[in-house]
């Protein structure tokens, strides 16, 4: 009950703060609410604006806002909405065809996420994080070829690009070139110690060539550097513990990630291995 009365009072002070202010106001109310991490408030105040100025020329930018902050909610359907409408006013958007992409991409709408980058990459062909991102697409769908033209584009085109390496890291383990997968990891993560994306690669790496003591320190580091680890992180640390016969605790990480979204039946196949 206090929650639903907190709900109550704050769309009353939303109500009247409209009325007060204008359209930039409560933008920059939004703005304030999204820095203090108040994302309902800040999702209120962007809707308030629109509400007052509908035909404002500047409404796409606040739709695309909209939908991020919608999507850090874990509101993907209407964040998706919200993305939609702001490309039905600016559909050759870079930003707002990357957003909703990632989206899809998030909602497993693979092919999707691929119109939208390649809708986005006719228009822009050596867009890198649009190239990254679609190779990394291609990936998931098995379709090494068009990964590998992808990364191969932004290495040509981006002389230091961490992207086009880490791409193709990640497209040589799917080959299964552990050592050239582990040469490039290597070298990135010499240049960035701190990045979890890499470490996380490695541990999975190191999980595939049997080097689980190495494997699970790079999970751990990874662990340490996250907010909200995903369900991805769960099922690769529980899949190292189970490899070192550490079964009630790895059948903690596949039951935390199926509490996350994945997928049911490869956690109770890896269940049945915890017993």
């Amino acid at each position: 009950m206090r929650f639903f009365i907190t709900i109550l009072v704050l769309a009353a002070s939303i109500g009247q703060s409209v009325q007060a202010q204008g359209y930039e106001d409560m933008i920059m109310k939004s703005y304030q609410y999204t820095d203090s991490g108040d994302f309902r408030a800040a999702e209120e105040c962007l809707k308030a604006a629109m509400r007052l100025e509908p035909a404002n020329k500047f409404n796409f930018a606040l739709l695309t806002n909209l939908g991020t902050i919608q999507r850090r909610q874990g509101k993907l359907d209407e964040a998706l909405i919200s993305y939609s409408a702001a490309l039905s006013q600016r559909p050759d958007d870079a930003l707002i065809l990357t957003n909703r992409a990632e989206l899809y991409t998030e909602m497993d709408e693979n092919d999707k996420a691929l119109a939208d980058y390649n809708s986005l990459l006719s228009k822009q062909p050596l867009n890198e994080n649009a190239l990254y991102n679609r190779g990394m697409l291609y990936i998931k769908r098995g379709e090494l070829i068009l990964a590998q033209a992808d990364f191969e584009k932004i290495i040509d085109n981006y002389k230091d690009t961490f992207l086009g390496r880490f791409g193709y890291a990640v497209l040589e383990k799917a080959q299964g070139n552990y050592d050239e997968s582990e040469k490039i990891l290597l070298y990135l993560i010499d240049k960035q110690p701190d990045n979890l994306r890499v470490l996380e690669e490695r541990a999975e790496l190191y999980f595939l060539t049997k080097r689980n003591g190495r494997a699970m320190a790079d999970i751990n580091r990874v662990f340490a550097g996250v907010k909200e680890p995903s369900a991805e992180m769960y099922m690769l640390r529980g899949r190292i513990k189970l490899a070192q016969y550490e079964k009630a605790s790895a059948a903690l990480d596949f039951k935390k990630a199926l509490e996350l979204g994945y997928d049911r039946d490869t956690v109770e196949r890896l269940l049945k291995q915890t017993f």
